[in-house]
């Protein structure tokens, strides 16, 4: 009988996309959702549904009952309070592996947790992993940099600009950042649950040593726009400024905004690279998509659905 893989997060951007390469491969699937609502990537997938919450435990008991391996893919972006950050990331992730101690646990984290002095959000990812690398079953954690696709609003937001002719960018001189589209991260992923390697914390990205610069991306983007956008460099003070007014709006009970002091810190940090090519060299990875051919497929995709 295929294995039984217990999934999170599988509403975001990421986990459709992450259903579908479990599916591929074979696996059966439980899936941790919120609340009812269809996903693309099921049709013709037979999968159970779980309904509730990652903090409650008799939800998550339900999920994790006689799983052969659980990949947990939730987690929480923007906050309130910094606090949220933890409760979400770190104690939903405890809860999890508490709940299903021999199961194979695949956990995808992010490389902000390479510096958790940055952010709440970095800080409560880094700690995530921490549980992760403590439990008694097998475990292997992966950190994904910036992961763009079919589905994804924040690059979304990128294209848009660029196809009015500007391609913003912090005012960071030398900053790179490493990037994946997002059916090679999920492939690598379901690919890591076949052929697990060793347990640890790997890194991963598309292939490009020494990532990219922000003049890459609106190279990339321009090209499959049609366009030549001028940079724009927006200085810290602007950014920041946006985000003060965020974080009190915040405290008056305002709507959830990701611009914060914390995001701030993050976005002008100069080096979000892979450092690390141990999961590419164990598995075998070879990305299928360029930056240049991957934003392609993702403005293609864009077009054809009205997005763009």
């Amino acid at each position: 009988m295929a294995k039984l893989v217990a999934v999170t997060g599988v509403t975001g951007f990421v986990g459709p996309h992450l259903v579908a390469a479990l599916a591929r491969r074979g696996f059966r699937l439980r899936l941790l959702v919120r609340r009812w609502s269809p996903l693309p990537s099921l049709a013709g997938v037979a999968a159970d549904m779980v309904l509730g919450d990652l903090l409650d435990e008799a939800t998550v008991r339900r999920l994790v009952q006689g799983a052969d391996a659980v990949v947990h893919a939730a987690g929480l972006i923007k906050a309130r309070r910094p606090s949220d950050f933890f409760t979400v990331n770190r104690d939903g992730t405890a809860l999890l592996s508490t709940l299903a101690p021999d199961a194979r646990f695949l956990l995808l984290s992010s490389l902000a947790a390479r510096e958790p002095q940055l952010s709440p959000y970095a800080a409560s990812k880094r700690a995530a992993e921490d549980v992760v690398a403590a439990r008694p079953g097998p475990w292997l954690t992966v950190r994904a940099p910036a992961v763009y696709g079919p589905g994804d609003r924040e690059t979304l937001a990128y294209f848009k600009a660029v196809a009015r002719g500007l391609a913003p960018q912090p005012k960071v001189p030398g900053a790179r950042l490493s990037l994946i589209h997002v059916a090679d991260l999920v492939e690598a992923l379901a690919l890591a649950l076949e052929r697990p390697p060793p347990p640890s914390t790997y890194e991963i990205d598309d292939g490009r040593e020494g990532g990219h610069s922000y003049q890459d991306m609106a190279d990339a983007a321009g090209r499959a726009l049609g366009r030549q956008p001028w940079p724009l460099a927006l200085p810290r003070a602007v950014m920041a400024a946006v985000a003060g007014v965020n974080e009190v709006r915040h405290s008056l009970g305002g709507p959830v905004q990701i611009l914060t002091p914390g995001k701030v810190n993050e976005i002008f940090h100069s080096d979000w690279t892979a450092h690390d090519r141990r999961l590419a060299a164990a598995l075998g990875l070879h990305p299928r998509l360029d930056l240049v051919t991957g934003f392609g497929e993702t403005i293609l995709w864009y077009r054809q659905q009205g997005w763009l």
